[in-house]
């Protein structure tokens, strides 16, 4: 991962920062960054105004409404 690569160069190890992630989104990055030693926080909505705060998230990146949307209508 290329963050990674960049805070190694520049001596920062994983106790010096943290990877922030919505809730169900890159799951399986999460977990990759949890195994290298790194800290994750995973934000869930919550509160009177978690729906615009859901939207504004998943409207920063397309792919994201893509993926919940796949992983909506799975088996």
């Amino acid at each position: 991962m290329h963050f990674c690569e960049f805070a190694r160069a520049r001596g920062l190890g994983p106790d010096k920062f943290e990877f922030q992630l919505l809730f169900g989104i890159q799951r399986s990055l999460q977990h990759a960054l949890l195994a290298d030693g790194y800290r994750v926080r995973v934000y869930v909505p919550f509160g009177k105004e978690w729906y615009p705060y859901f939207m504004r998230r998943l409207a920063e990146r397309p792919a994201n409404l893509i993926f919940l949307l796949r992983h909506l209508f799975r088996k």
